[in-house]
């Protein structure tokens, strides 16, 4: 049979509460950070961002906490097809802290949870049949319910030509060994466990696990002689993770530690051990399943495992097999990796959860515009709020059937459209600076990362900035201070930041030139857009130019979008096929071309709500078609 998937994962699924305070209790941390868990779950992510076809069968609930399991796990690249929607348990939870490199407290919420309901009949032979191997992790035989599935895969596995991996994987609480208290225990010895272990190496092609884990799967408190007692168990491929040692491949008998392949890691802070044997079983099984030596799965693994270490969270911490490279052919200088910035800027932009070949987006996030035609109407700012809800509705009607529709728009005028903007599948970007305000003010004042925290992480930033690069040299200083600032906090809270550089001003004209200019300033002082809003250039040659300098800087960038500037229909087509020659140009924003006239006869009451929402309708279905004839 035709392996369709490299990796099927089976087993833990919850929701990773992380404690947003370093270096404290947990009892005392008062912010918590939302992530994807479970071994199984983290490994499928981790696996996926390197480039392997992954899936994962467990049970979420039926609840807000399983559906962001699922759209996460969607997000990343993972076969959700055999997730099991459990209709009578919650999905687990997991709340976790660093208090110090040695110190990780955690509790597991775990009673009855969906994820250990996995049944024998949740296990579909032909799905098991289309993957080169299954890999099943020791919490999930610590039940007969649970453990009778693992086996029913392991067993298809192997009969259909696949492999079968064992992450031992051993938490003694998980295995009714302490209390809820001691979830961060990571060795108890129990014959009965040992038992029940060395009934599964005998099924098994590959076995991975910790010193302490071969101590529980050996039943000897010496490793290396857990380790043999395991071989006398098994032919499998054996794996042992050695922390600060790197990890040591055994092939054949063990009887010193002389016997297998060592593999050392390079010397690096340990900020975060959980999560870390998730990353290192990613990035063997990256070489593993494709048949590459096995220094270089080790070399892999311990590149996985030593970047997961360095970084807040488990899955989000897993590098992409670009960031990967990196890190093994140009190495770091930072003994904290997380603080190298090309590592970070590679693993930000190769991790983003949606890339968009294109982004067509109405931009009515204009705030002084909009007062000024209400005052003029005798309108208040209630009436403002109305109709950018209307506005909201026209761009979501316009091409439902799209999947590169956005919108840009405020908090302080269209609240209710903003807000109501997250229940359809749009772009949302959503302003921080203060509208007409000269020079650049931000509306989150004073601390941009502690503001932008209360941001779901849906909205993109998006930063109006009026620079010119023959302003006063003080003036230009300020502006850089001001989008260092907003960079670095949107770094901290995780959302993408648009860009829009504005060179025209009433004295002055746009500069296409400066445009160019201004972007190599900004790459240069480390600040990296997400996305560009770039003035409607008609300039030959200008959007080539534009493209190569994100090509050469921040080639993983999700691109450039157009203005309007209330240009006509005309020279928006002309701009669009002069753009659509470039691959880094993905659409437009544009605003008061589709809203300025509706609004002024809305605000003065000459046009109905009906009407205001089919002519914005109209203008905006125009636009998009413009945009899509101007590539044929």
């Amino acid at each position: 049979m035709d392996k369709q998937l490299d990796l099927i994962c089976i087993g833990r699924s919850s929701v990773d509460l992380y404690g947003g305070q370093i270096g404290g209790r947990l009892e005392d941390m008062t912010s918590f950070q939302k992530y994807i868990g479970g071994s199984p779950t983290n490994i499928s992510v981790g696996a996926s961002r390197l480039g392997l076809k992954s899936a994962l069968i467990t049970r979420v609930g039926n609840e807000h906490m399983g559906r962001f399991i699922k759209e996460q796990l969607v997000a990343e690249g993972v076969d959700i097809s055999h997730i099991v929607t459990d209709e009578e348990r919650l999905s687990a939870l997991v709340l976790l802290g660093i208090r110090d490199e040695s110190q990780f407290p955690l509790i597991f919420y775990r009673e009855n949870c969906a994820d250990m309901a996995i049944c024998e009949d949740d296990i579909q032979p032909s799905f098991i049949q289309s993957a080169k191997a299954v890999l099943v992790t020791g919490t999930h035989f610590s039940t007969a319910l649970v453990s009778a599935a693992s086996f029913k895969a392991m067993r298809l596995a192997r009969t259909s030509g696949g492999k079968v991996v064992f992450d031992i994987d051993y938490r003694p609480n998980l295995w009714q060994l302490g209390g809820h208290g001691d979830g961060a225990s990571r060795f108890a010895q129990s014959a009965r466990v040992t038992s029940h272990l060395q009934s599964i190496l005998l099924e098994c092609d590959l076995i991975i696990g910790t010193e302490e884990e071969w101590q529980i799967a050996g039943g000897k408190t010496d490793t290396i002689a857990a380790l043999s007692q395991a071989r006398d168990l098994t032919d499998a491929l054996i794996v042992c993770k050695r922390g600060a040692y790197g990890c040591v491949i055994f092939e054949n008998q063990i009887t010193s530690w002389d016997d297998g392949i060592a593999v050392p890691v390079q010397e690096i802070e340990v900020f975060n051990v959980l999560g870390a044997g998730d990353g290192f079983m990613s990035g063997f099984l990256r070489g593993w399943l494709r048949d590459e030596p096995l220094e270089t799965c080790a070399v892999y693994a311990n590149g996985c495992g030593a970047l997961a270490v360095s970084r807040h969270g488990c899955a989000p911490a897993y590098p992409s097999f670009e960031e990967l490279t990196h890190l093994l052919q140009k190495g770091s200088t930072h003994k904290a990796l997380r603080h190298d910035g090309a590592l970070e800027q590679i693993h930000w932009a190769t991790t983003r959860h949606k890339r968009y070949d294109s982004l067509l987006a109405f931009a009515f996030d204009h705030r002084h515009q909009f007062e000024a035609i209400a005052n003029q109407a005798g309108k208040t700012i209630e009436d403002i709020e109305r109709f950018k809800s209307l506005a909201l509705e026209a761009a979501i009607s316009a091409a439902p059937e799209r999947d590169d529709i956005g919108i840009l728009v405020d908090d302080n005028l269209g609240r209710a459209a903003l807000h109501k903007a997250s229940d359809h599948n749009i772009w949302i970007g959503r302003p921080i600076e203060q509208s007409g305000v000269f020079p650049l003010q931000f509306e989150e004042q004073p601390s941009l990362g502690a503001r932008l925290q209360s941001w779901p992480k849906n909205h993109c930033i998006k930063v109006l900035a009026p620079v010119r690069d023959d302003d006063p040299p003080e003036l230009q200083a300020y502006h850089d201070d001001m989008l260092l600032r907003l960079f670095d906090a949107s770094r901290l809270t995780g959302h993408e930041l648009l860009l829009e550089i504005i060179t025209s001003r009433t004295d002055k004209k746009e500069a296409p030139d400066q445009i160019l200019r201004l972007m190599k300033h900004y790459y240069a002082k480390g600040i990296y857009p997400d996305w560009w809003k770039l003035e409607p250039v008609h300039e030959k040659g200008f959007w080539q130019q534009a493209e190569d300098i994100i090509l050469a800087n921040d080639p993983h960038s999700q691109g450039i979008i157009i203005l309007g500037k209330e240009a006509s229909s005309d020279m928006l087509d002309a701009i669009f096929k002069a753009a659509r020659k470039t691959k880094m140009v993905k659409g437009f924003a544009i605003g008061r071309t589709i809203f300025n006239q509706p609004a002024e006869d809305w605000l003065n009451d000459r046009l109905s709500d009906d009407d205001a929402l089919t002519q914005m309708k109209q203008t905006f279905k125009n636009l998009i078609s413009a945009w899509d004839s101007a590539g044929d």
